[in-house]
């Protein structure tokens, strides 16, 4: 019998030696082509910038999507496994490495029995989860989702032990917002500072009426990140500074609170240049919608969870602040994305957070993972009353 759970970890072990960011990615599509031309799967890469997207039992009348994210970070190794970046400078820090690793044992298996199934399976690796412009939004813009009925994906989770899964019925992150601001003064010498328009002064008093904005303008019980992150500004001490760029980053639970966020530091800033005799532009470098996990999705997994895990391996995911792409898939159809738990208190970096040099995962957690995928599409392929 195949071992589909060992075919998943050998391909992580390749994967995680060739991490690549963002869109460029040639090495892992290579390897995503290879493996789905083995098992005789049909694919695209219409979709997007640097995606894969297969199909199985092409022509049936319900289709369940499957996620996998596939990119790297520029974080540099440091962890203790055998099997570490050959990029320097680049690593899997993330886990993305295992989705796509897992993804495709599940595709594979998925064909060995697709004559059993009785819906059609669109499976998609996905580039730039980590990018600014967020691979799944292209992929959207290009109708990716217009022929898939509902959507399923997973994350790898460090804190939750090998052997558990987190669901979050509804909102499960953030929205996750970039503002570029730029100050645009008049240049005059320091002596005659009267001929000029200063640019950093503008700045400091945009960022002074922010951070009142932030204490005094949005609700306290709200779940909230503002930052200023860079402050950018003049050349030397004696010409008077023309030009000031600020980057900002928000993170909230809302939509209309993030569109708050956005039209009050245009407000601010505007009025904060035009005050001092200069100019202002706000240009928002990135917005990543949170990932909302449609109820009814959440119980058809939580139901399969239970029968594979034991309903005390089925755990409630708090609700955080990061971001994720996978949620411009789900705000076009029903979907639900879960934690799959990849810890193990015998090896420390199991345990280590995402994003850090010291990640890894116990990749046990692939036979629950490949199970939960299985089983999911097992009891829902004739259909799901949303």
């Amino acid at each position: 019998m195949f071992d589909y759970v060992k075919y998943a970890q050998e391909l992580r072990h390749e994967l995680h030696q060739i991490p690549e960011i963002g869109f460029d990615l040639p090495k892992t599509l290579a390897v995503v082509r290879r493996e789905l031309d083995a098992m005789g799967v049909t694919y695209t890469e219409k979709y997007g910038k640097s995606s894969i997207v297969a199909t199985i039992n092409d022509g049936k009348p319900f289709t369940i999507g499957l996620r996998a994210d596939m990119d790297a970070l520029p974080v540099v190794e440091e962890s203790n496994n055998p099997y570490p970046s050959q990029h320097p400078g680049q690593m899997h820090a993330c886990g993305h490495d295992a989705h796509t690793a897992q993804m495709l044992a599940v595709t594979r298996k998925l064909n060995d029995m697709k004559d059993q199934i009785r819906c059609r399976l669109k499976i998609l690796f996905t580039p730039a989860e980590e990018y600014i412009t967020p691979g799944c939004s292209l992929m959207a813009q290009d109708g990716v989702m217009d022929d898939i009925d509902c959507i399923i994906a997973c994350h790898v989770k460090a804190g939750l032990p090998v052997g558990k899964i987190g669901i979050a019925v509804g909102g499960m992150n953030a929205n996750s917002m970039g503002l570029m601001v730029e100050f645009f003064g008049k240049a005059a010498h320091a002596h005659s500072p009267h001929r000029g328009v200063d640019a950093i002064r503008m700045a400091v008093s945009a960022y002074n009426n922010l951070e009142l904005m932030v204490a005094k303008e949005v609700p306290p019980t709200a779940p909230i990140i503002y930052n200023v992150g860079a402050l950018n500004a003049g050349t030397t001490n004696n010409i008077v500074c023309d030009y000031a760029k600020m980057l900002i980053s928000s993170r909230t639970w809302e939509d209309d609170l993030s569109e708050l966020l956005e039209r009050r530091t245009k407000e601010i800033c505007e009025a904060s240049a035009a005050m001092i005799g200069g100019t202002c532009k706000v240009t928002r470098t990135k917005l990543l919608p949170y990932v909302k996990n449609h109820p009814v999705m959440c119980q058809k997994l939580r139901q399969v969870a239970i029968k594979l895990l034991g309903e005390e391996n089925v755990t409630v995911t708090e609700r955080g602040m990061g971001g994720e792409d996978f949620s411009f898939l789900s705000r076009i159809k029903p979907g639900v994305f879960f934690q799959l738990g990849t810890a193990n208190d015998t090896n420390p970096d199991t345990c280590a957070p995402l994003h850090n040099g010291h990640f890894d995962l116990d990749e046990r957690g692939f036979e629950k993972g490949i199970d939960l995928f299985i089983n999911f599409i097992l009891e829902n392929q004739d259909g799901i009353e949303f």
